[in-house]
């Protein structure tokens, strides 16, 4: 019979298996799901990253270009026939990161251009530093050039406290 056991208590091998299952979920939701970013949680996260200045550039102007490339979507994508854009500040596979795709591509940043798509920034800020830095500076991006160069960008950061 069940004398002396418990029937509310798991069994070693039930808490193993319950534990894994556990870890399994944690590491597929710590993969992280693209997202759109809220305006000011982004300002703030390129202010921390040391965005603001960077190469003479200023904050408003970086939320600029990535509102216009990506609508501030970490997954943004876009097929351009001979290379793709990835991510929030939408960086070419032809000179920044490597797809797998794109014949010739120079990939200066030296990353994968998977990892432009997850939830974690950080890899795109070091990239987009990289591509600032470039004698061809924000004219990397088209979206600099047509909505943010020359343009009251005030309203990219306004109201966020910063």
């Amino acid at each position: 019979g069940n004398e002396g056991r418990h029937p509310h208590t798991m069994s070693s091998s039930d808490m193993m298996k319950a534990f894994a299952g556990l870890l399994l979920l944690a590491l597929l939701l710590g993969q992280g799901e693209a997202k759109v970013m809220e305006k000011c949680e982004l300002a703030r996260k390129l202010k921390a990253s040391g965005m603001d200045g960077f190469r003479k550039v200023s904050l408003a102007t970086w939320m600029c270009v990535a509102f216009h490339e990506s609508s501030y979507n970490t997954k943004a994508f876009n097929n351009n026939g001979p290379s793709r854009d990835y991510g929030i500040f939408q960086i070419n596979s032809r000179y920044w990161c490597n797809d797998g795709k794109t014949s010739g591509s120079k990939n200066a940043c030296n990353l994968s251009c998977s990892k432009l798509l997850d939830d974690n920034i950080d890899d795109d800020i070091s990239c987009a530093k990289r591509v600032v830095s470039d004698p061809n500076g924000m004219s990397a991006w088209v979206a600099y050039t047509n909505k943010c160069k020359g343009k009251d960008v005030s309203g990219y950061v306004s109201g966020c406290r910063l």
